[in-house]
C-alpha cells in the first residue's frame, strides 16, 4: 500500500468537501462504528484484518451519494475516490459495497465499466455487511435488508445479502 489511508477526521473532511449531506455522513459514521465492532471481533478470532482500512472504507463507502442516491452511487463514489487519489483498497470497498455485490450481468445492465463489483477481501465484506445492517443511523438485522430487497423483487441481491450474513456469522463462530 503506497498511498496513505485517511484517518477518521480526513475521511469526514472528504465527505464534506464532496458535498455529502449530513444524513449521508451520519449514516457513514454509524456504519463505521458497527464495522469497527465487527473488526475487533475478527481480530479477537485472530483474523488479520486492517482496522484502519475498515474504518476509512466504512466512512467513505457512500461518497458517491454526493452525486446520486441510485445504485450508481458506487461508480460515482469510485470516481470521486480516484479523483481524491485514495488508496486502491478504499476504492474497492466503495465500488463493491452495493447490495452484497453486483454481478457482471447486473453491472452490464447498469452500463458500469467491466470490473469486479463483488466484495473480495474480509475488509470489503465487513464494510459491506455493516452497511446492510444500518438503515440511516439505526441498526437493523440483516434479515430486514433481505426482506426489503425481496419486496423490491431483487431476489438475487437478497440472496447475496443472506449469503454474506451467513459467511460473516460462520467466520465469527468458527464454523467455516
Amino acid at each position: 500500500m503506497n498511498k496513505q489511508l485517511p484517518n477518521r477526521e480526513q475521511s469526514v473532511e472528504i465527505l464534506q468537501k464532496n458535498k455529502c449531506s449530513p444524513e449521508v455522513i451520519t449514516h457513514c459514521q454509524a456504519v463505521a462504528v458497527l464495522a469497527l465492532e465487527l473488526a475487533e471481533k475478527f481480530k479477537a478470532k485472530k483474523y488479520p484484518v486492517n482496522v484502519a482500512l475498515i474504518e476509512a472504507g466504512a466512512l467513505l463507502h457512500d461518497l458517491g451519494r454526493a452525486k446520486t442516491h441510485s445504485v450508481n452511487h458506487a461508480i460515482e463514489g469510485m470516481q470521486l475516490a480516484q479523483a481524491e487519489n485514495l488508496p486502491e483498497e478504499i476504492i474497492c470497498i466503495i465500488k463493491r459495497h452495493v447490495g452484497a455485490g453486483i454481478i457482471a450481468e447486473e453491472a452490464e445492465q447498469f452500463n458500469w465499466p467491466k470490473d469486479n463489483y463483488i466484495p473480495q477481501t474480509l475488509e470489503e465484506k465487513i464494510v459491506c455487511y455493516a452497511d446492510k445492517c444500518i438503515s440511516g443511523t439505526k441498526r437493523i438485522p440483516a434479515e430486514a435488508t433481505v426482506k426489503q430487497l425481496q419486496n423490491q423483487k431483487l431476489d438475487d441481491a437478497a440472496e447475496r445479502v443472506r449469503k454474506l450474513h451467513n459467511e460473516i456469522i460462520n467466520l465469527l463462530e468458527g464454523n467455516n
